[in-house]
């Protein structure tokens, strides 16, 4: 039966979340069960096609990420996939109606990591759009079920928080980025002078996103405003350890917070949540 082909598919989505990131999978666990696996299957699919641009430099990447798009779109439309993780993809979609714009967004902001080195205001605003807000806004979608009132009220906080994630990955891994990839992210930084001033501005359109993003996660549906709050604030905290790190160390380091302070992140926000202290 199909159903034993479906659930490998779920279990390959939930092991590449698992594999790729501690902190999400510790925020999908605070979820509500019944949307768990939507959103291993939406993350699935984003981990895929970053892995693509960011890591298989021996192969044709250009020539990958076009037939991943193509087979994306196609698993979409037939209501299936003999890749495990454009199965489980396409299951979230076609299950909670997801906007096909979205993911053509997404992909685009995928081809732009292939050739962009440096970005100015407008390319630098079209990546954070495609690579992190509209992810956002395909998690609303599952977060929501249906309520299109709710998604277009929770839309512009949930691209904030999307907003914000991406470009504290973007201070985090700004000297992998660097040196490893060539890319600089930030537009009008010189990144061989990055400097103090160039942090703190960053900084302060970063503490922006947080503080919008906020507002819309304590609306959220309870399914899923307890783990969304652990993501937030796990993300702030590696925010708030990044500002405390002088510019020139973050060129020489990449900051992290240990698993075992995300386990007492963890216990913190569910308190908080539970006493409605958001």
């Amino acid at each position: 039966m199909k159903d034993i082909f479906d659930n490998l598919s779920a279990s390959c989505s939930k092991k590449t979340t698992i594999t790729y990131s501690t902190s999400f999978s510790m925020g999908i666990k605070f979820l509500d069960k019944s949307i768990h696996r939507p959103i291993y299957g939406i993350y699935g699919l984003v981990r895929f096609a970053d892995e693509i641009v960011d890591s298989f430099h021996d192969y044709n990447k250009k020539e990958l990420l076009e037939n991943f798009r193509n087979e994306t779109f196609k698993s979409i439309d037939d209501g299936i996939s003999l890749n495990p993780i454009l199965n489980e993809f396409q299951r979230a979609i076609n299950k909670y109606n997801i906007d096909h714009v979205l993911i053509e967004t997404f992909f685009n902001s995928m081809e732009m990591d292939l050739e962009d080195k440096y970005h100015d205001v407008l390319s630098y605003n079209d990546y954070i759009l495609g690579s992190a807000e509209v992810v956002g806004l395909m998690c609303l979608h599952v977060f929501v079920n249906g309520d299109k009132k709710l998604y277009e009220e929770l839309k512009p906080y949930a691209m904030s928080l999307g907003a914000a994630f991406q470009k504290v990955n973007f201070l985090r891994d700004i000297k992998a980025d660097y040196e490893a990839l060539g890319r600089t992210y930030f537009p009008g930084i010189n990144m061989e002078e990055f400097s103090k001033e160039d942090k703190l501005k960053i900084e302060k359109d970063i503490e922006q996103d947080f503080d919008h993003a906020l507002i819309g996660i304590k609306n959220l549906p309870t399914s899923s405003r307890k783990g969304v709050y652990l993501a937030y604030v796990y993300y702030k905290q590696l925010f708030l350890k990044i500002k405390r790190t002088p510019a020139e160390k973050i060129m020489k380091t990449r900051i992290r917070i240990p698993n075992v302070n995300k386990v007492g992140l963890m216990f913190q926000s569910s308190i908080q949540h539970q006493l409605n202290l958001l």
